[in-house]
């Protein structure tokens, strides 16, 4: 049996080079793997049940939290951090003061900022998954503000986050410091009297719900709750809420989606809210009252 930790790239275009496509399959670990417990097992569309199940023994054996996803470039988690990881790119070009575009994020709940996480993870790791995404996708390949960000910051500075010392901070040894030249990069930071405090937590968590509501609706997530403790384990959604779709199922997805309509008609489509979310807010419907966990009996939500 092949496993592949790739971050991002399909399992079932690597499978297709694989001489038994049944037994090829994703296991894909996180950054730093001897702190983080949760690990995805992707299952191609040929991936077979023998291939499956050793892979959430080997997983159970090393002491981690397995979650099974479908196959979907990035699967889940990287997606829902490529998300967080661009919201707060997109606020860095509105002129929010990095120092606040972290401090809101922790203020949300995330135990990282969005520029933290960038650097962990690598900055040019992203811009790798960039390259190879748009590679890939050709003509329908959207660019975003994510791309001259990553080129600034990895091929014309040679800045790739903690891994050299250098990223959207300056690292010496375990202390680091937001790194001056981010202007040069963005553009000068405006008041940060200038920004709602409120909203700019709010867009930081919604957009990650978003975008697990969509991969949900995708059948990449197929159970509500490896949804939401995939997304405590594998990027530290903020814990209190409960995950990702408690989130949404706290707030009412009525709420919700009125919510990402109205920083849609502020921000831009990225925040449209997806068919599923459309439907269940109009027929006043939970994430786990109508996808209730494998052996609960489904339950009508109250009106």
């Amino acid at each position: 049996i092949f496993a592949s930790n790739t971050s991002t790239l399909p399992i079932n275009s690597l499978a297709e080079e694989w001489k038994d496509q049944s037994k090829f399959i994703g296991i894909h670990f996180f950054s730093p793997v001897e702190k983080m417990m949760l690990v995805e097992i992707i299952l191609g569309k040929n991936t077979g049940d023998v291939a499956l199940a050793t892979a959430l023994d080997y997983v159970r054996q090393i002491g981690k939290t397995p979650i099974v996803v479908n196959d979907s470039r990035g699967f889940f988690a990287n997606r829902c951090v490529g998300r967080y990881v661009a919201e707060g790119n997109e606020m860095f070009l509105e002129g929010v003061p990095p120092a606040m575009i972290e401090n809101c994020a922790k203020m949300a709940g995330m135990p990282v900022g969005p520029l933290s996480l960038g650097d962990e993870v690598a900055l040019d790791l992203a811009w790798k998954i960039v390259s190879a995404t748009r590679k890939d996708l050709g003509v329908k390949y959207v660019e975003g503000p994510l791309d001259n960000i990553l080129e600034e910051m990895v091929v014309k500075r040679e800045r790739f986050g903690r891994k050299n010392g250098k990223g959207f901070y300056d690292y010496n040894g375990k202390d680091k410091s937001l790194w001056p030249g981010i202007p040069d990069v963005v553009g000068q930071p405006k008041s940060a009297d200038s920004f709602n405090i409120e909203e700019l937590k709010q867009r930081l968590l919604v957009m990650q719900a978003l975008e697990t509501a969509r991969i949900f609706e995708e059948n990449c997530l197929t159970d509500v709750r490896e949804a939401d403790v995939g997304s405590i384990l594998g990027f530290g959604f903020a814990p209190y809420t409960g995950g990702t779709l408690s989130y949404i199922d706290m707030m009412g997805t009525t709420a919700f989606v009125e919510l990402c309509k109205k920083f849609t008609r502020k921000w831009g489509p990225r925040f449209k809210p997806n068919k599923l979310l459309r439907e269940m807010a109009k027929n006043n419907e939970t994430f786990y009252g109508r996808f209730p966990p494998k052996g609960e009996v489904a339950v009508k939500d109250a009106a």
